[in-house]
């Protein structure tokens, strides 16, 4: 279980650091004992991040599988792995082609 959770955390950790890059001011949500990983807020925005990977060609997801949260917007993101990150709304399967990548989700929102 330790390697599942130093594997969930080097995400994480990626997925902060491309949107610190990019001018979000990103809070880790530590332990994942809540519904988002991360909180991300930049220029009076605020955005929620359930941070998931995966390995294979579909994600199945049985978190969180609401656009919003306390009125924020909450996104799903999946590390497909080889530099595929897809950023879509919360759904109980996610493929590797479905929602969008994460650096056009950045620039868009």
């Amino acid at each position: 279980m330790v390697k599942q959770k130093r594997k969930g955390y080097m995400v994480e950790r990626k997925i902060r650091i491309i949107l610190e890059k990019s001018g979000w001011r990103v809070i880790r949500a530590g332990g994942s004992l809540g519904e988002a990983d991360l909180i991300c807020i930049k220029s009076g925005k605020c955005i929620f991040l359930q941070i998931k990977s995966t390995k294979k060609q579909t994600l199945y997801y049985y978190g969180y599988n609401k656009s919003e949260l306390e009125g924020i917007p909450f996104y799903l993101v999946v590390d497909f792995g080889y530099g595929n990150i897809r950023v879509t709304k919360p759904s109980a399967r996610v493929k590797s082609n479905e929602g969008g990548e994460l650096k056009e989700f950045i620039n868009r929102i």
